[in-house]
Protein backbone atom coordinates (compact mmCIF):
# COMPACT_ATOMS: atom_id res chain seq x y z
CA UNK A 1 0.00 0.00 0.00
CA UNK A 2 1.09 3.65 0.38
CA UNK A 3 2.71 3.19 4.07
CA UNK A 4 5.85 4.72 2.55
CA UNK A 5 4.82 7.66 0.92
CA UNK A 6 2.80 10.70 2.86
CA UNK A 7 0.37 12.64 0.79
CA UNK A 8 0.01 16.20 1.28
CA UNK A 9 -3.48 17.02 -0.13
CA UNK A 10 -5.48 13.78 -1.91
CA UNK A 11 -8.42 14.31 -4.97
CA UNK A 12 -10.82 12.31 -5.43
CA UNK A 13 -11.15 11.79 -9.97
CA UNK A 14 -14.20 8.81 -9.58
CA UNK A 15 -16.22 8.74 -11.68
CA UNK A 16 -14.81 11.43 -14.54
CA UNK A 17 -14.37 10.67 -18.02
CA UNK A 18 -11.38 11.74 -19.67
CA UNK A 19 -9.87 14.35 -20.29
CA UNK A 20 -11.25 15.50 -16.70
CA UNK A 21 -8.90 13.30 -14.40
CA UNK A 22 -5.51 15.23 -15.96
CA UNK A 23 -7.26 18.67 -16.46
CA UNK A 24 -8.67 18.64 -12.56
CA UNK A 25 -4.83 16.67 -11.64
CA UNK A 26 -2.80 19.35 -13.51
CA UNK A 27 -4.95 21.86 -11.16
CA UNK A 28 -4.58 19.97 -8.21
CA UNK A 29 -0.60 19.79 -8.49
CA UNK A 30 -0.83 23.91 -7.92
CA UNK A 31 -2.43 23.66 -4.96
CA UNK A 32 1.17 22.11 -3.02
CA UNK A 33 3.87 23.23 -3.00
CA UNK A 34 6.92 21.96 -4.94
CA UNK A 35 8.49 18.67 -3.01
CA UNK A 36 5.03 17.88 -1.94
CA UNK A 37 3.02 15.01 -2.78
CA UNK A 38 -0.52 15.06 -4.55
CA UNK A 39 -2.77 11.74 -4.03
CA UNK A 40 -4.97 11.29 -7.16
CA UNK A 41 -7.76 8.52 -7.32
CA UNK A 42 -8.88 7.66 -10.64
CA UNK A 43 -11.46 5.30 -12.21
CA UNK A 44 -10.77 5.90 -15.95
CA UNK A 45 -8.49 3.51 -17.23
CA UNK A 46 -7.20 5.89 -19.54
CA UNK A 47 -5.26 7.32 -16.37
CA UNK A 48 -2.54 4.90 -16.76
CA UNK A 49 -1.60 6.23 -19.95
CA UNK A 50 -2.78 9.45 -19.18
CA UNK A 51 -0.87 9.97 -16.11
CA UNK A 52 2.81 9.45 -16.86
CA UNK A 53 1.99 11.51 -20.13
CA UNK A 54 0.99 14.34 -18.08
CA UNK A 55 4.34 14.30 -15.49
CA UNK A 56 6.34 14.06 -18.40
CA UNK A 57 4.95 17.40 -19.97
CA UNK A 58 4.89 18.39 -16.53
CA UNK A 59 7.89 18.41 -15.35
CA UNK A 60 6.99 16.26 -12.39
CA UNK A 61 6.71 12.69 -11.18
CA UNK A 62 4.56 9.59 -10.18
CA UNK A 63 6.18 8.06 -7.40
CA UNK A 64 3.43 5.45 -7.46
CA UNK A 65 0.66 3.84 -8.50
CA UNK A 66 -1.74 1.58 -6.99
CA UNK A 67 -4.93 -0.30 -8.00
CA UNK A 68 -7.50 -0.74 -5.59
CA UNK A 69 -10.80 -2.44 -7.57
CA UNK A 70 -11.82 0.29 -9.81
CA UNK A 71 -9.55 2.56 -8.40
CA UNK A 72 -6.53 3.89 -9.50
CA UNK A 73 -4.50 5.97 -7.43
CA UNK A 74 -1.86 7.72 -7.74
CA UNK A 75 1.19 9.59 -5.83
CA UNK A 76 2.55 12.85 -7.89
CA UNK A 77 5.13 14.87 -6.40
CA UNK A 78 5.68 18.23 -7.27
CA UNK A 79 8.80 18.62 -8.74
CA UNK A 80 8.38 22.65 -10.39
Amino acid sequence: MSDSIKEDKTIDLKGLPCPMPVVKVNKGIKQVDVGQVLKAIASDPGALTDFPAWAKTSGNEILKTDQEGDDIIFYIKRLK
